[in-house]
C-alpha cells in the first residue's frame, strides 16, 4: 500500500487557490470591483475545505488511530 503524503494535498490547495486567484484577475479586468469577485472567491474557500482539507483531516485522523494500535 502507498504511504500517505501531505504533500499531494498541498498540491493540490496551490491548484485551487491559482485557479481562484486567476478568475479573479480575469473578473476584475478593467473594472474596481469587489462584488463581481464575490461568488469566485466564496467558491474557492469551499472547494478548498471540502476536497482538499476534508479529506485530509479524515486520513490524519485514520492514521492517528492506526498508529495508537500499533
Amino acid at each position: 500500500m502507498k504511504k500517505f503524503s501531505i504533500g499531494y494535498y498541498i498540491i493540490a490547495s496551490a491548484i485551487v487557490w491559482a485557479a481562484v486567484i486567476i478568475g479573479c484577475s480575469l473578473k476584475l479586468k478593467g473594472t474596481d470591483c469587489y462584488q463581481s469577485i464575490d461568488m469566485i472567491l466564496i467558491g474557492g474557500v469551499i472547494a478548498h475545505l471540502l476536497f482538499i482539507w476534508g479529506p485530509l483531516g479524515g486520513s490524519l485522523a485514520k492514521n492517528r488511530k492506526k498508529d495508537r494500535k500499533e
